[in-house]
C-alpha cells in the first residue's frame, strides 16, 4: 500500500515526510513531481493525479497526489493499487487537518502544528494501510491544539496524546463517542450540488456539464440517536456513496438513509444525478471576452487589450453570490493594468493570473453589465531568422479560458428535497434544519 508520504508547500518545499514500511524513499521523487507540477501550473493545466516516477536502482514507483489549500499531498506507492482509494484517503487526511487546525489548513497551520501532524499520521496509517480516519476517534486519542495546550507543552513538556483508549474503538460504532450530552439538541443538513461545466465562449452553449451533490451535516445530538432521512423523489439519485454510519442494505431496499450520526460536522453521502436530469442545467452567468493585439511604433513591445464582461442570465431569477472570475494570462505578459466597473481585481504577477471578484449579482431591472478592461504589455517575440515576417507571434495568442466561481443559495439543480427526518432511540425532539445550495465546481468558459 502506501510506502511513503510527503506534504509539499506551495513553493515545492517538503514540509512533512513519513515512511511507513521500513524503506526510505528518496526526496528525488518530490523533485520529479514538482518539476511536472510546475509545468502544469505555468501552462494553467491540471497536474496528473497518478504519475509513474523512476526511483533509481529500485525501478519505478507511483505517486498519487491531491492539492488542498495550496499544499500537495503525495502518496508513494511501490505497486499498482486502486488509485481512487488512495485519493479518498488523502482527502480524508486533509479534512482531518481542517478539523484540527481550522480552515484553511495551509503551510503555516502545518508548520505551527508540526508534531500533531506526525501524531495524526501515526494513528491514521498502520504499515501503509489506512487505519483510523474518524475525527471523533482521533480526537479521543490526540487532543486538538489549543492555546493552553501549547503553553503546557512548552512549559511542562506535556503531549496531546491521551493515555486512555477511546470508547468508540471497542464498540461497533467507532465514529461516535459514548456519553455525548447537549443542552440544545439540533441537527442541520446542507444539500450542496456542484456543477462542472464547459461553456463555449462564442456561442454560449454548454459543451459539457455534470452535476454531483453531497449532504453535509452538523450534528449536536445527545446520546445515541437513530435517524431516518427520506427524500421526496429518491429516483433522482443515480449513483451514491455513504459515510460508514449509513446502513447500506436499508437504502438499497427502501431508498431511505438510516444511520446513527457521528458527533459534529461530517459528510453523510455523495451522489450524482441520473443522465436525464443533467440536461436541465442553465448557466446562471453570461461571460464574454474580447482579445485585441496592436503594435506600438517602436516595436519593442506589443500592446494587448482584454475586455471581459459578465452579467446575469435572465432565465435564472435567484440571487447569485460569491461571483469571481479567474483569468489566466499568457506567459508573454510583461506588465498588466486593470480597470473594472464592478468589484476588484487581484493580479498575481508571478503566476500570471488575475482574479476578478464581483460578489453578488442581483436580478435587478436594467442592471448594467460588469466589465473588466485589461491593458497588457507583452514581451517581444523571438525571431528565428532575419527572413521571418514582421507578424508578431503575439497575434496568434488565443483569448484565455476563464474559470467562473459562483454560488446560488436556496436552490437545487436536481430538485432533490428532503421529505422527512425522524429520530428514534431518544426521548427529546431536536431542532432540524435543511437547506439547498448550488455552486460551481470546475466551471470554465473556453475559446479552444
Amino acid at each position: 500500500m502506501i510506502q511513503s508520504m510527503f506534504i509539499l508547500s506551495p513553493t515545492g518545499e517538503v514540509l512533512i515526510e513519513r515512511h511507513f514500511r521500513g524503506t526510505i524513499i528518496s526526496r528525488s521523487v518530490c523533485d520529479y513531481f514538482w518539476e511536472k507540477a510546475s509545468k502544469g501550473i505555468s501552462h494553467h493545466g491540471a497536474v496528473l493525479p497518478v504519475m509513474e516516477v523512476p526511483n533509481g536502482d529500485h525501478g519505478t514507483v507511483y505517486i498519487i497526489s491531491i492539492l488542498r489549500d495550496g499544499l500537495s499531498y503525495l502518496a508513494v506507492i511501490p505497486a499498482e493499487v486502486s488509485p481512487l482509494m488512495i485519493i479518498e484517503f488523502l482527502h480524508r487526511i486533509a479534512d482531518i487537518f481542517v478539523d484540527y487546525f481550522g480552515s484553511p489548513a495551509d503551510e503555516s497551520a502545518v508548520k505551527e502544528n508540526f508534531s500533531i501532524v506526525y501524531q495524526l499520521l501515526e494513528e491514521m496509517v498502520d504499515y501503509g494501510w489506512p487505519l483510523t480516519t474518524e475525527p471523533n476517534a482521533l480526537k479521543a486519542m490526540i487532543r486538538p491544539p489549543t492555546v493552553m495546550s501549547k503553553i503546557s507543552a512548552a512549559v511542562f513538556s506535556n503531549t496531546n496524546v491521551s493515555d486512555a483508549l477511546p470508547t468508540g474503538m471497542i464498540n461497533n460504532m467507532p465514529w461516535r463517542a459514548d456519553g455525548v450530552v447537549y443542552t440544545q439538541n439540533e441537527i442541520y443538513m446542507d444539500i450542496v450540488e456542484e456543477i462542472d461545466a464547459i461553456i463555449d465562449a462564442v456561442t454560449g452553449n454548454i459543451v459539457y456539464s455534470d452535476v454531483s451533490g453531497s449532504v453535509q451535516c452538523q450534528c449536536s445530538l445527545s446520546g445515541v440517536p437513530d435517524l431516518l432521512l427520506t427524500f421526496k423523489d429518491p429516483g433522482l439519485i443515480d449513483d451514491c456513496s455513504f459515510h460508514p454510519c449509513v446502513r447500506y442494505g436499508r437504502f438499497d431496499r427502501d431508498k431511505v438513509v438510516s444511520f446513527v450520526p457521528p458527533d459534529g460536522k461530517f459528510e453523510l453521502m455523495k451522489y450524482s444525478l441520473s443522465p436525464d436530469r443533467k440536461s436541465n442545467f442553465s448557466p446562471p452567468l453570461e461571460c464574454h471576452s474580447q482579445w485585441n493585439v496592436s503594435k506600438p511604433e517602436d516595436f519593442t513591445k506589443s500592446l494587448s487589450s482584454l475586455i471581459t464582461s459578465a452579467s446575469r442570465n435572465s432565465n435564472i431569477r435567484m440571487m447569485v453570490e460569491d461571483v469571481a472570475i479567474t483569468i489566466p494570462l499568457p506567459k508573454q505578459v510583461w506588465t498588466a493594468t486593470f480597470q473594472v466597473s464592478i468589484g476588484s481585481v487581484v493580479y498575481d504577477e508571478a503566476g500570471k493570473v488575475a482574479k476578478w471578484t464581483l460578489g453578488k449579482l442581483a436580478d435587478y431591472p436594467n442592471m448594467p453589465r460588469a466589465q473588466l478592461t485589461a491593458t497588457l504589455k507583452l514581451t517581444p517575440p523571438k525571431k528565428h531568422n532575419k527572413h521571418d515576417d514582421d507578424e508578431d507571434e503575439d497575434e496568434k495568442i488565443q483569448p484565455p479560458n476563464l474559470s467562473l466561481h459562483w454560488k446560488i443559495p436556496l436552490t437545487s439543480v436536481s430538485g432533490l428535497t428532503v421529505s422527512g427526518l425522524s429520530i428514534t432511540g431518544e426521548s427529546y425532539q431536536p431542532y432540524k434544519g435543511v437547506r439547498n445550495i448550488t455552486k460551481s465546481g470546475l466551471y470554465q468558459v473556453r475559446y479552444s
